[in-house]
């Protein structure tokens, strides 16, 4: 039973995907359709989660701050409405969920950079 539903999934799923990891600054292109036109929307911020690992349902949880106040997306990766991720800033965390960041303001909010 699950060979075939790993036969179906398999070729839907994308290869390209970057090393995304929590505490990197991403850039999230998508595809939005409005009526019978469709245009790419860019949503840039952190990524506070990674969910699902490798599997088809994979998601990554990204919170940018739009005049003081703090919003969140979560994107699946293999949804075919994702155009490209690309990793602006690779950032070091030390733990897989920095939902600590809702609340932190000024230094505390912040991620040193990692090389």
């Amino acid at each position: 039973m699950f060979e075939k539903l790993e036969t179906l999934i398999k070729p839907q799923m994308k290869s390209d995907l970057p090393d995304i990891r929590p505490g990197d600054t991403v850039r999230v292109y998508q595809k939005v359709k409005e009526k019978d036109k469709e245009r790419i929307q860019i949503f840039e911020g952190q990524v506070l989660a990674r969910k699902h690992g490798r599997e088809p349902g994979a998601t990554i949880t990204v919170r940018k701050l739009v005049d003081g106040v703090g919003m969140e997306r979560i994107f699946p990766l293999h949804s075919p409405t994702i155009e490209k991720i690309e990793i602006v800033r690779k950032g070091k965390a030390r733990r897989s969920k920095l939902y600590y960041l809702r609340e932190a303001t000024g230094e505390r909010a912040k991620i040193k950079e990692r090389k």
